[in-house]
């Protein structure tokens, strides 16, 4: 894994060291504590660091036979690493293999590979390491040269470490992203009423009325842009676009919030409702809506019951959401309501119709107002990430793609930016020398990797 990892061709080194290498990181979407980068948390071990909340090493350590106790379970810092250690080697060809080297070498400068044999050195280097201020949450965020962080947060959330952070002589801008995924939870009537109830409180506004909702949604709403919010963000399973009418939702509101188990159908209808309130809310503002669709979450119900959610038992879903998809993204294009807008999937399969159907809805002055965004969480790696931009580069501009984000909740994810940028370099560097791209446009070529690595995000989203 030296300086060339992953460039096959000398078009795609150039590219990559004097292009894209040293460009700041813009991370748009991620899972960060807000309150961890406030208070400039110090990381007790490596094993804080690299494996708390950390499902996609979960997923790994379980598949390699690790039992719970050693993943989630009261085992040690040490023990557990080691099982992580033990499980690296059979993770050749995972993703994970690349990220944590990765990692060990841009954070720690350590190149050895890790196994049982190196576990012990490793983690006492690491740890050593740690000791430093330069390794704090805010000390490897000014390592990896991150220049802005968005982090996703619900509307009933105060953002008090969002604006201490402001305040601070932190350089890293750190802005709240709003998620508003509880406010459309209407199928646990006895969660919903206590969320109604924080957000309530948050907006400082009776919530007895869908209107009243709507109103301390907005209120909320108008706080998040007060505080540098910049973008939504939208975690569902498929689109939703079903008919109704006003006073349709305004009375599966008052039974729900009476105890009654909604419908199915009733539960399509409020979720059609509050995505097109919370798009028209967006378009007012001026933000960015970001929609990640597809997941079947928390499939392992004896897991879940011990564990909760995000804790690494979540899949690939294959839902049929394109007609849904266009007819939310029409209704709010007819209304002139339709904000920028990012469409991310799971399901690799969708790539060329979501590909497609971003072309539907651009519209100048701003290019690229649609985007098809980067491969996500089952396929932000390097086949997804081809994937992706392939069918974006065939179906659409690859030139006006706003690039990658961690979607991350370590402060050790910043290398799968870096791990982007390589295989964007190696990609467009092949084609150069395959004939495929002129090498006469080498300026322009050089441009659009500099755009798709910092600079779109920075002129979308305004930073």
């Amino acid at each position: 894994m030296d300086k060339d990892f992953l460039l096959q061709t000398e078009t795609a080194k150039k590219l990559f060291h004097e292009q894209a290498e040293n460009l700041p990181i813009i991370d748009y979407h991620c899972h960060l504590s807000p309150q961890e980068i406030a208070e400039d948390h110090r990381f007790n071990s490596i094993t804080e660091l690299w494996l708390g909340g950390d499902h996609y090493k979960w997923r790994a350590m379980r598949s390699n036979g690790v039992e719970e106790k050693y993943i989630t379970g009261d085992a040690s810092d040490w023990e557990k690493f080691q099982k992580w250690a033990e499980t690296m080697p059979y993770c050749m060809r995972n993703p994970l293999y690349h990220w944590t080297h990765l990692e060990l070498r841009t954070a720690f400068g350590i190149n050895k590979l890790l196994n049982p044999n190196t576990a012990r050195e490793i983690f006492d280097e690491c740890n050593e390491k740690l000791k430093q201020p330069e390794f704090s949450a805010r000390g490897l965020m000014r390592r990896y040269n991150v220049e802005v962080v968005c982090t996703t947060d619900d509307p009933a959330d105060d953002l008090k470490y969002h604006i201490a952070t402001r305040y601070s002589d932190f350089e890293t801008k750190v802005l709240p992203t709003w998620r508003p995924d509880k406010a459309m939870a209407i199928d646990n009537p006895i969660a919903y009423r206590a969320y109604v109830e924080q957000l309530s409180a948050a907006a400082n506004k009776t919530i007895r009325s869908y209107s009243d909702l709507l109103e301390a949604l907005q209120i909320r709403h108008d706080f998040f842009n007060s505080v540098g919010c910049r973008l939504s963000d939208h975690g569902v399973n498929e689109f939703y676009a079903d008919n109704y009418t006003e006073s349709e939702i305004s009375n599966i509101f008052l039974n729900v919030m009476d105890g009654k188990l909604p419908t199915e159908k009733e539960v399509r209808k409020f979720r059609s409702a509050l995505l097109l309130e919370g798009g028209r809310m967006d378009a007012r503002s001026g933000w960015t809506q970001q929609f990640h669709y597809g997941p079947m979450r928390n499939n392992n119900t004896r897991m879940f019951m011990k564990l909760g959610p995000d804790t690494g038992y979540d899949s690939i879903g294959t839902f049929n959401t394109s007609e849904a998809m266009s007819r939310f993204l029409d209704h709010l294009d007819s209304e002139g309501n339709l904000a920028k807008t990012i469409l991310y999937c799971i399901n690799p399969s969708d790539n060329e119709m979501i590909a497609t159907m971003i072309g539907n809805f651009q519209e100048g002055p701003t290019p690229g107002k649609i985007q098809f965004g980067s491969g996500w969480w089952f396929n932000d790696q390097l086949d997804g990430m081809e994937r992706q931009m392939n069918a974006l580069s065939v179906l659409g501009l690859l030139s006006r793609f706003v690039g990658m984000l961690t979607d991350s909740r370590s402060f050790l994810s910043y290398p799968r930016h870096e791990y982007f940028r390589r295989c964007l370099c190696n990609l467009i560097g092949q084609d150069v020398e395959d004939g495929k791209l002129p090498a006469e446009e080498m300026p322009f070529i050089e441009q659009m990797v500099r755009d798709i690595s910092y600079y779109n995000a920075k002129r979308y989203f305004k930073f």
